[in-house]
């Protein structure tokens, strides 16, 4: 193969995973502060593991939401992923709420908005798809949206919530053209073959996928140890932050190290990554890359970042350092990214599984790092 010319592997997993249990708790906390009052601070994390789930961190806000409250926002959650089974049951667990309150020495750099830590992120974007997005992370995460969506509807019962997928991507001039390896598994019924897990797996692939981009040379693995009945936190113990790759773009792209799910907005870890990937793809959209990767850097207590780098890998059309300088003039402190962003809003929970990229911004805000609206006036910055 040429340097041009090679394969790509991706994988991501479902929202019934047990570290995606574990975010999804998570951001369902942050969203349950932010409802009651935009200004509070959260750093959840939570341990799922055999009828067991443990939330520690700590938090500021609202005097009313109670561990009670926190434990029945935690069983909701679970009920809505699906598990309803022996060793992980949504109203059986036991549910530990071990949160207080934050530290004073955090909220005294944060509250005269300085970061909430130091710490450095990326964002990432290429025209590999509409999304502006990897196709590899791209298509494994659509997989696993379309087999929940299958499960939930009753079309697919045989299906649990537990799943992994990944694809192998094969590209030709540095573009994607098919898949050569599928490999799925998900968790199932007791009763069920693995002839019909296949059944119910394959059209979900091939509908998930390019048309096209599966031959007869695709190698398929679909459940490949045989079985998968024991599933979720019952199967492995789940913990808060462990997917960041999953979450981002799936190995494309640096990742600074930080976790996304339960951190309100004022973590850099989440902000920043969310503007980072915010100002690449409108690098991209407004084509003056064909690749874009920003990373940024902050300190605890300091309000705008250390640094601002570019690479727009040879595929760009204006010069680096101007561009740099550019993206520089929006406000990136974690204060400014928040209002033009908008992210002091309950908008997290739904980007605890399936990516917190790639994804379609919605009315109530949520994804707003997503939108092409800087395009116009980057385009009008190197006229």
């Amino acid at each position: 193969m040429s340097q041009a010319d090679y394969l790509f592997t991706s994988e991501s997993v479902s929202e019934g995973h047990p570290d995606k249990v574990c975010d999804r708790i998570s951001d369902e906390i942050v969203d349950l502060f932010l409802a009651g009052d935009p200004n509070s601070r959260v750093a959840a994390e939570t341990l799922a593991t055999t009828d067991r789930i443990v939330i520690a961190g700590e938090v500021r806000g609202p005097a009313d939401i109670t561990p009670e409250r926190i434990e029945r926002v935690a069983r909701d959650a679970v009920r809505d992923i699906g598990y309803e089974q022996d060793g992980f049951h949504w109203k059986t667990a036991q549910v530990d709420v071990l949160l207080h309150a934050q530290s004073g020495d955090i909220a005294m750099g944060v509250d005269r908005d300085g970061a909430g830590d130091q710490g450095i992120m990326f964002g990432y974007a290429c025209n590999e798809t509409p999304e502006l997005m990897p196709a590899p992370i791209l298509f494994a995460h659509r997989v696993l949206r379309l087999m929940s969506e299958a499960r939930r509807s009753g079309r697919a019962p045989e299906l649990g919530p537990d799943s992994k997928s990944q694809l192998t991507v094969r590209y030709v001039g540095g573009k994607p053209v098919g898949v050569t390896s599928v490999v799925v598994s998900t968790q199932h019924g007791a009763e069920v073959s693995q002839e019909r897990v296949q059944e119910v797996v394959r059209p979900i692939v091939l509908e998930a996928v390019p048309e096209g981009w599966l031959s007869d040379e695709t190698v398929w693995y679909i459940n490949p140890t045989g079985q998968f009945i024991i599933g979720g936190p019952d199967g492995d113990a789940g913990l808060t932050g462990r997917k960041i790759i999953v979450d981002t773009y799936g190995g494309a792209a640096p990742h600074g190290g930080g976790a996304f799910s339960g951190k309100d907005p004022t973590k850099v870890d989440r902000s920043a990554a969310y503007a980072a990937r915010h100002l690449a793809k409108n690098v991209v959209a407004a084509g003056l890359a064909e690749r874009c990767m920003i990373q940024l850097s902050y300190a605890i207590g300091v309000a705008q970042p250390l640094s601002i780098y570019v690479d727009t890998y040879g595929t760009g059309r204006v010069d680096e350092a101007r561009l740099s300088k550019v993206l520089g003039e929006v406000d990136l402190s974690q204060r400014g990214i928040r209002e033009r962003l908008q992210l002091n809003r309950p908008i997290y929970a739904r980007s605890a599984a399936y990516g917190h990229f790639g994804r379609e911004a919605g009315d109530d805000g949520s994804f707003s790092w997503e939108r092409a609206d800087l395009v116009d006036e980057l385009k009008r910055a190197f006229n």
